[in-house]
């Protein structure tokens, strides 16, 4: 069976659809983000500084990777949901995360979160420390030195990670499912939608919707690409001035 060009276009275009696109994207966004600022703040820690357990926590940064997704938000769940540690206290302050965005997010932020610390670390280990100091010897003060030493350095990774973590999210459905409630028009994801409709054998319409996220996923990171190109060769003619 196949679609027309208005009968695609009044598919991709449905206000539930649409609402799903928008708390698809919009949550992915938001969850690549938050760990593109503290996967950075993590990969730099796990680098720059030693400490007791710093193993334990090197090798739980890759627990989303090893934990089944479904495990993951059942897990979610029993914790943010109503009767879980968390979620019960929460609720007290009459912030409900599971079943709403909230816990959409948390679930993105936790299969996300290896992606940026994964692609920042090796990156942080192989930067020659000796511009810091340099930085430094020449009178600029510690946020400078991050600012315009460090920084334009690791930016194209943290942008790499961004983009994976981004991508993940945005076609992530085990670890949603549960925690999100599936509420049409409030907590209804794109992915459940298309399984929805093919669980109904509604095969075009499943597949519009898939295209449709496709070229979105697509014009997004073809952006995310683009501004690292554009940051990698800027760094190469600065170390090419500088050399």
């Amino acid at each position: 069976m196949s679609l027309s060009w208005s009968e695609f276009w009044s598919v991709i275009t449905d206000a539930r659809v649409v609402a799903s696109y928008k708390l698809t994207f919009g949550t992915a966004l938001f969850a690549a983000s938050v760990n593109l600022v503290f996967g950075s703040l993590v990969a730099w820690v796990l680098v720059r500084y030693q400490f007791k357990g710093k193993r334990i926590v090197d090798a739980l940064i890759d627990l989303p990777f090893a934990l089944p997704t479904a495990v993951a938000g059942i897990a979610l769940v029993a914790i943010y949901g109503p009767n879980g540690p968390i979620g019960s206290v929460l609720l007290e302050w009459g912030i409900k995360v599971a079943y709403t965005p909230i816990g959409i997010t948390l679930a993105l932020i936790f299969i996300g979160f290896p992606f940026v610390v994964r692609t920042v670390q090796p990156i942080l280990e192989d930067f020659e420390q000796e511009l810091e100091e340099a930085s430094a010897a020449l009178g600029a003060g510690r946020w400078y030195t991050i600012r315009r030493v460090i920084l334009p350095h690791l930016f194209p990774s943290m942008l790499t990670g961004f983009a994976l973590a981004f991508a993940r999210g945005v076609g992530e459905y085990g670890s949603v499912i549960f925690i999100a409630g599936n509420i049409p028009m409030v907590s209804e994801i794109t992915p459940l939608l298309i399984i929805t409709k093919l669980e109904q054998y509604d095969y075009a319409g499943a597949t519009a919707i898939a295209c449709a996220m496709l070229l979105f996923s697509l014009l997004m990171l073809l952006v995310i690409n683009g501004l690292q190109g554009w940051l990698e060769r800027r760094e190469k003619q600065f170390d090419g001035v500088m050399a």
